[in-house]
């Protein structure tokens, strides 16, 4: 069986580790051992936080619909209930958006989930 050299592989999967850790704190960005560790709880941190961010965005649009509703005569959950019987299917991304942007837009749909929630 022949021989495998691997320095220039070895070296390339080094630089790159660096290259990827540049701007990191202590040796996590100059040495190969602490930069690797650092890449491993830096990629397990990214990839909880992706899913950690829809969660995040989730509890602000809420907060910021629920917040606009009280201020119309409504809780969050009879508001939601309400569209859902009126037909109106908005996210809660577009609806925390029209609260911010548009209140006069945003009483009109609490006026149609009020109308919808009297008529059930």
């Amino acid at each position: 069986m022949s021989r495998v050299k691997r320095s220039v592989h070895a070296r390339k999967k080094r630089r790159a580790t660096l290259a990827r850790t540049k701007g990191f704190r202590g040796e996590a960005h100059s040495n190969y051992r602490r930069a690797k560790e650092a890449l491993l709880k830096a990629d397990s941190y990214a990839y909880r936080d992706r899913r950690n961010r829809k969660r995040d965005f989730r509890r602000l649009w809420i907060t910021r619909i629920n917040a606009a509703a009280r201020q119309n005569g409504m809780s969050y959950g009879e508001f939601m209930h309400g569209l859902k019987l009126a037909g109106i299917e908005l996210d809660r991304k577009v609806l925390a958006d029209i609260a911010v942007r548009d209140a006069d837009t945003f009483r009109r749909f609490v006026e149609a989930a009020r109308e919808a929630s009297a008529a059930a």
